[in-house]
């Protein structure tokens, strides 16, 4: 059996329908959504609506740390936009998200198991999915003999994004799981050398509850994105293997599993 992961697809379409070659099955960990292009201030959901001189002023402020100077500043730009639009805030993300969505699911191959990243809005994409696509979120299936378990979102965040949660119902949602041989996440373990990131010059947030559940249940590997160019990009607590599969929208290659 081989199977693919990616996470942190951020928009890369092309990209997606090539994830699953030579393979099985497709995991998918989430953040399929690209809102905000750090290395490309042309593109994403900000850009279109603001352009990207708008962007790369944005970007540079999150960047510095001043997450709430960046949102005052981006309220100007969306209070423009709903004048000039003649549509209201919500329904022009909307509308932006869902026309990523539409092509992303379109593309995306099958069989494939997905989970949310913190960008991803779960509600809309129960409209896109296919057969063939099976989403799981506290969950767990079994993949040719292999149970593997399913966490999806991020824990709440200066960033602010859509699919953030408190860590109390992140830990349900991790303990809900039990033993599992795989267990997929889109955020790491809170080990340091996991959550750091090298160019943000930053800390992630991390899951303690991943965390004590690996130590506890000694699963055989840990799949995760979100931190997308970290201080390591593997870790071993006990006998499980972590591993970032990846910020696949700029590496374009999915990261390859078999048994």
């Amino acid at each position: 059996m081989r199977v693919n992961v990616v996470s942190d697809v951020h928009g890369s379409v092309d990209a997606l329908a090539r994830a699953g070659d030579g393979a099985d099955a497709l995991f998918c960990l989430g953040d399929l959504v690209l809102y905000l292009d750090y290395a490309d201030s042309s593109q994403g959901i900000f850009a279109n609506l603001f352009g990207a001189e708008n962007t790369a002023r944005f970007v540079e402020l999150r960047t510095a740390g001043h997450f709430a100077e960046a949102r005052a500043w981006a309220s100007g730009l969306w209070d423009d936009a709903v004048v000039r639009e003649g549509r209201d805030r919500h329904s022009l993300m909307e509308s932006q998200i869902r026309e990523q969505y539409a092509q992303l699911f379109a593309a995306m191959p099958t069989p494939a198991y997905l989970t949310y990243g913190n960008v991803d809005v779960p509600s809309f994409w129960r409209d896109y999915l296919r057969p063939g696509h099976t989403v799981l979120d506290g969950e767990v299936v079994d993949v040719d003999g292999m149970r593997v378990g399913f966490v999806g979102g991020g824990l709440i965040s200066p960033m602010n994004t859509p699919y953030e949660i408190d860590e109390e119902t992140f830990a349900t949602k991790v303990s809900a799981l039990g033993e599992v041989d795989i267990l997929c996440a889109h955020i790491p373990p809170a080990l340091p050398e996991l959550t750091y990131d090298v160019v943000a010059r930053r800390f992630e947030f991390g899951s303690r509850a991943i965390l004590d559940h690996v130590r506890e249940t000694q699963p055989r590997l840990v799949l995760f994105g979100h931190v997308h160019q970290p201080l390591a990009a593997r870790a071993r607590i006990g006998r499980t293997e972590c591993v970032n599969v990846g910020h696949f929208r700029a590496g374009g290659q999915p990261f390859s599993i078999t048994w």
